[in-house]
């Protein structure tokens, strides 16, 4: 169900608190990653919503140390999961070992228990272990012995594929590519950030020693988290994102009749849901207390990007799913 429009109002200290949350992240960020302001976009936009990330890039392009900046500047705990074809479910969720002493089963507990997961290369990981973390990403818990064990609060997976390399990579089934809330997409950097990459790397700041200084709490993203789903989102706005998602699946309908023929499946309900959740988020980090048609319009690629399914004939005719998107919302009246 879509969230209900309407909420709260916002006091003009809580957005203050949050727009110093947020500045305080960013400065984290700027300090190791060069430019990516897109990639911080996303990220605070997850951190704020609980939604999951998909980073999809070549290898290179700081997807790592992004990630690893941000937890370090919320005090979060984080780990990092190296996705591989022989990795088991029980290496992500945990497993029950048996202490000889006590003649008794101890559940230990894996490394998606953390608030802060990056999955490097979820492609690289067969389909059950797959079906473990999508238990995680959807039910915010794992199921060991029989037992079901919580995940901390927050919780965000962050996600990265590579593109580009297809040997030993296993496609991800529907169900899971629907969980994660954006997939973004990261270009390579320009000369002038390629240079300050260089100077920051000679100069020690990637280091491992080098960690960013904790800027705020978990308590301070859970107030900020609360606060963003007491954004307003006019009823008028969720008709408009309801109409796009339905345009995804009846494309035959509205689109040009060479790009329709193209679609296969169309977004689902989550799609609604999560341009409404990270809409709002979007209205915070531009301090704003209510939601806009271009904070819907400037989330259209990394919302449905992953959820319109294009057929064979796109890729013969080098047709990527964002000319799709964009057919979409020039299709829809914005309100």
């Amino acid at each position: 169900m879509l969230q209900n429009t309407a909420t709260a109002s916002i006091d003009a200290s809580e957005m203050v608190r949050t727009q110093q949350l947020v500045a305080a992240i960013s400065r984290s960020f700027e300090a190791k990653v060069v430019g990516q302001a897109r990639l911080r976009e996303t990220l605070l936009i997850g951190l704020l919503t609980g939604g999951h990330v998909l980073l999809e890039s070549v290898p290179g392009l700081a997807k790592t140390t992004a990630a690893q900046v941000v937890a370090e500047a919320v005090s979060a705990d984080f780990r990092r999961i190296q996705c591989t074809p022989d990795l088991l479910p029980s290496d992500i969720a945990g497993t029950q070992i048996y202490d000889a002493a006590k003649g008794t089963f101890v559940t230990q507990l894996g490394p998606v228990h953390a608030n802060i997961v990056l999955l490097d290369e979820i492609n690289r990981s067969s389909a059950k272990t797959q079906s473990a973390m999508l238990e995680a990403m959807q039910e915010r818990q794992t199921s060991i012995g029989g037992e079901s064990h919580p995940l901390p609060n927050p919780f965000l997976v962050l996600a990265t594929q590579n593109p580009i390399e297809q040997e030993g990579t296993y496609r991800l089934p529907e169900a899971q590519m629907d969980r994660f809330m954006l997939k973004d997409v990261l270009d390579y950097p320009s000369p002038a950030e390629e240079a300050e990459i260089v100077r920051r790397f000679d100069a020690g700041v990637f280091s491992p020693a080098q960690k960013a200084a904790a800027s705020v709490s978990l308590h301070a993203v859970a107030e900020a988290q609360e606060l963003v789903r007491r954004v307003y989102i006019d009823p008028a706005i969720v008709r408009y994102i309801v109409g796009l998602v339905f345009v995804t699946r009846n494309a035959r309908q509205y689109l040009e009749p060479g790009l329709a023929s193209l679609v296969e499946f169309g977004a689902s309900p989550r799609a609604s849901i999560a341009f409404s959740q990270a809409a709002r988020a979007l209205a915070v980090l531009n301090g704003r207390d209510h939601v806009i048609p271009e904070d819907v319009k400037d989330l259209a690629h990394r919302i449905l990007r992953h959820r319109v399914v294009l057929g064979f004939d796109a890729v013969v005719e080098n047709i990527q799913v964002e000319a799709v998107i964009d057919a979409v919302l020039a299709s829809v009246q914005t309100p």
